[in-house]
C-alpha cells in the first residue's frame, strides 16, 4: 500500500477569466478566505423556556484574499482600476488549484462572481529591507470545492 504524504500548502495557482481570456497568476504568496460556514437561526417556540430551535441557515462566506509582491501591470490591475475608478464592476469567475509536484491539480476551489472590493499596499519604511507586498480583498457570491 502507497504511502500517503499530505500536500505542501506553497505549490498553487489563481487563474482569473477576465475579459474573455484566461489569466493564471502564481505569484501570489498567500491565499485566505477559503472556509464556509453554515449560518444558525435560533427559534423560541412559545411557552418552552428550557431550549431554543437551531435551525440551518444560509452558508456564510468570507471575503478571498491574495497577498503578492507588488507588480506594475496585469489583468488584475487593469481589472480592478476599472472597478474603483470606472465604477465598472465586472465580476468573474476564480479559480485556486493546489497542485503536486508534477503540476497536476489536487484541490480546486472556484470562486464565482468574484469582484475586487480593497487593493492595499505594505508599509514604505527605509529601515526595513522587505519586499512590497499588494494585498487584493475580492468579494464573492459563493464558492464549492471541486
Amino acid at each position: 500500500m502507497a504511502e500517503y504524504y499530505p500536500p505542501a500548502a506553497f505549490f498553487f495557482k489563481v487563474t482569473f477569466e477576465l475579459d474573455g481570456t484566461t489569466e493564471q497568476d502564481v505569484n501570489f504568496q498567500e491565499v485566505s478566505g477559503l472556509t464556509s460556514e453554515v449560518g444558525v437561526e435560533s427559534i423560541k417556540e412559545g411557552g418552552e423556556n428550557r431550549f431554543t430551535h437551531r435551525l440551518p441557515g444560509p452558508a456564510k462566506f468570507p471575503n478571498l484574499v491574495l497577498k503578492r509582491g507588488v507588480v506594475t501591470s496585469s489583468g488584475l490591475i487593469k481589472w480592478f482600476k476599472s472597478t474603483v475608478e470606472d465604477l465598472e464592476v465586472q465580476p468573474v469567475d476564480v479559480t485556486i488549484s493546489l497542485r503536486d509536484q508534477d503540476e497536476n491539480d489536487l484541490s480546486v476551489w472556484t470562486f464565482v462572481k468574484a469582484w475586487p472590493m480593497k487593493w492595499a499596499f505594505s508599509n514604505l519604511n527605509a529601515q526595513n529591507n522587505a519586499v512590497a507586498i499588494e494585498t487584493v480583498e475580492l468579494a464573492y457570491q459563493r464558492f464549492w470545492r471541486h
